[in-house]
């Protein structure tokens, strides 16, 4: 069994290791991925802190792009040397959720613990998000990739994956924001940023950005928020009206803080939406008045990876990158070694980084 360098947890809290790992060869409709660059998402960091439990040991990592250097027997539609965005939407296309057009909730169960990695001994290994792509390959299944010109850079490509599919899909698909309608976005990190580009595309008049730092405000109107607030004011959402005149058609939580979660219905005007999209830990809780929303026709709805169909929805956005109306590269703001994850996780962690991306050098 081949064998592969991936950066191992083996226990919540602790530093990830580098350590030889075995990856087994595709099956039936599976591919393996040589992978070029993987990004890293609060989402890795809250799994290897223990925030949403899971097994150990695991490898994380779920936002990646690469070439295909194998193909299971029944794999379709690709081909070796295949560039692809790798994702953790796993949808087996025939199930309740897939055929209703919404695969990101396919009902089929993946248990990770009998994945295609395997510790050198034989023993476990988790392949977290069904992707496991903090290492040099995975093997997936096919319907978990996209094809992409091979000129797209890879860096750029692995962000889609995960980042800006779930920030511009929870403003189109979930939200369904039109143009001149007013949006907030609540956090203006690697998610929140996306959710201001796709307010941007789809038309919004106002978009206004609440963060706690003024440095991360000054970069949301870089990626298209017309108006910035300071969540540390007095009454942020007051502010926020003020800009817009009204209250917002869709109000987008970008993070996973519960304060968040509890301020943002302030922001709401009448019909409108709040779009649930940071995960807090499991188990934290906010109260909510129900009447305010019976009353004024609001809505609350959770967005997981912004309901994208990938096939549908990845290269429509990797086309308005390549016409220059969607920003990747400039979500980037370190480079880094897989030798280097633990710390680039601690960068990430410090709220100043959009995306931190880690690179291969397969010497090729």
């Amino acid at each position: 069994m081949p064998t592969i360098k991936a950066a191992v947890c083996h226990e919540f809290g602790a530093p990830l290791s580098i350590e030889d790992v075995d990856l087994r060869a595709p099956a039936g409709s599976e591919i393996e991925v040589t992978l070029d660059a993987v990004a890293i998402c609060h989402s890795d960091i809250s799994f290897a802190s223990g925030g949403w439990g899971g097994s150990l040991p695991a490898v994380y990592g779920h936002e990646a792009a690469g070439r295909i250097t194998q193909l299971g027997p029944q794999a379709k539609g690709l081909s070796l040397g295949d560039s692809v965005v790798v994702t953790l939407i796993r949808a087996c296309g025939s199930c309740p959720s897939c055929a209703s057009g919404t695969p990101v909730a396919c009902d089929t169960p993946f248990d990770g613990d009998l994945g295609p990695l395997s510790m050198v001994d034989g023993s476990k290994l988790h392949q977290a998000m069904a992707c496991g792509a903090f290492a040099e390959k995975v093997v997936v299944e096919a319907s978990q990739v996209v094809k992409i010109a091979s000129d797209i850079p890879k860096d750029a490509a692995s962000l889609i994956a995960c980042g800006v599919i779930t920030g511009i899909g929870a403003v189109v698909n979930a939200a369904k924001i039109t143009a001149g309608q007013d949006v907030v976005v609540i956090g203006a990190g690697g998610v929140g940023l996306n959710a201001i580009q796709g307010a941007r595309i789809a038309g919004a008049r106002r978009i206004v950005a609440v963060d706690m730092t003024p440095e991360k405000l000054d970069i949301a109107r870089n990626f298209g928020a017309t108006d910035t607030v300071l969540g540390t004011s007095a009454s942020p959402w007051n502010d926020a009206i003020a800009i817009m005149g009204r209250g917002a058609d869709a109000v987008l939580v970008t993070v996973g803080a519960t304060p968040a979660y509890a301020a943002a219905p302030n922001y709401l005007g009448k019909g409108g939406k709040l779009i649930m999209v940071g995960m807090p830990h499991v188990g934290q809780t906010v109260d909510y008045d129900p009447a305010t929303f019976a009353a004024y026709g609001q809505g609350m709805i959770g967005s997981k990876m912004g309901d994208v169909v990938i096939q549908r929805d990845i290269p429509w956005m990797v086309d308005l990158y390549r016409q220059g109306r969607l920003k990747l590269d400039e979500l980037i703001s370190g480079r880094w070694t897989l030798e280097q994850i633990n710390e680039a996780i601690e960068d990430t962690k410090t709220g100043s980084a959009k995306r931190n991306v880690i690179l291969f050098d397969h010497n090729d």
